[in-house]
């Protein structure tokens, strides 16, 4: 369990503001950026990550992109091809998933 920048999961502070608005809870990543335990601070709330899954796109549902953020599965996948030079969606691609939780202090 080790104390982590936030900016390992969520990559940019838009996304961070949805975390500490509780409008993101889980991020996919290409890679494990935290384990489970792990925490970190955005705008002073303490978050733990929770779970971290390794998965494919295939796997990915519609509640999958409501817990990051977009509306459904399209949204997420549109925003994934706009957001990401020369992506791809590739359900067998492998990717990580990174489930976040506030905690107390």
């Amino acid at each position: 369990m080790a104390e982590i920048d936030a900016g390992e999961i969520l990559p940019n502070e838009h996304v961070q503001q949805m975390a500490a608005d509780g409008t993101v809870t889980q991020m996919h990543r290409g890679h494990a950026y935290a384990s489970e335990g792990d925490t970190f601070v955005i705008d002073g709330q303490r978050f733990e990550v929770t779970d971290v899954t390794h998965r494919t796109l295939g796997d990915l549902t519609d509640e999958d992109a409501r817990r990051e953020g977009s509306e459904d599965l399209e949204a997420y996948k549109r925003r994934l091809e706009r957001v990401h030079d020369e992506f791809e969606w590739d359900p067998e691609s492998d990717v990580v998933c990174h489930r976040f939780e506030p905690v107390g202090e």
